[in-house]
């Protein structure tokens, strides 16, 4: 479990059969096994040496986060998992991402961003305004929301701690809605599922 507040911009330095190596200085305080959350996405750390970290990428998670596109010299963000006793600051983040989108529009503004992200279709419903979602991992909080994109506004600490001033429109980033909200919709369907069928079963 994390909490989308980004500890180290890594670098990628390899990608190649699966094989991602990522050059951090969280690779001192890292051993084989532990978690690293990549731009949002959980992995184990497979191997390490001075100054680096290695992760084994399956099928499944390249296919289904932006890892595809990586190339060396390209910047990712890190966290590493919750601690018990450390204070939630973000919220929480299971490291599992549902899906990518790509970034929209960028506003620069008083040394900010406001972010415009797209909205795959049916997604929409798992966001509210003010909510949290991790975008790249990143805990952010959703500004303003509509069928086909939300906004999320980004503070100066966050550009220079993150990947995020990067972003330009067209960048491909990962999405992780909140576990509470997609826990929620799905009891809410089950309800209503169970609420049509016994109308059936009635008639």
């Amino acid at each position: 479990m994390f909490t989308g507040l980004i500890e180290d911009r890594g670098k990628v330095t390899g990608l190649a059969g699966g094989r991602l190596t990522v050059a951090t200085v969280l690779a001192e305080g890292s051993a084989e096994g532990d978690s690293m959350a990549v731009d949002g996405s959980c992995l184990t750390v497979a191997g390490k040496t001075r100054g680096s970290l290695f992760f084994q990428c399956s099928p499944e998670t390249i296919a289904r986060t932006v890892i595809s596109g990586y190339h060396p010299g390209l910047e990712v963000n890190l966290e590493r998992p919750l601690r018990l006793s450390d204070r939630l600051h973000g919220h929480l983040v299971t490291g599992h991402v549902d899906e990518t989108a790509s970034v929209l529009r960028v506003q620069r503004e008083a040394g900010g961003m406001t972010a415009w992200v797209s909205c795959p279709s049916g997604s929409a419903g798992l966001l509210v305004r003010k909510g949290s979602v991790a975008v790249c991992g990143i805990s952010l909080t959703v500004a303003s929301l509509d069928s086909a994109r939300f906004s999320v506004v980004l503070i100066p600490e966050t550009l220079e701690r993150t990947t995020a001033e990067n972003w330009r429109p067209g960048t491909p980033v990962n999405l992780e809605y909140d576990i509470l909200g997609k826990y929620v919709q799905k009891q809410v369907k089950a309800l209503f599922s169970a609420v049509e069928l016994r109308k059936y079963l009635e008639q």
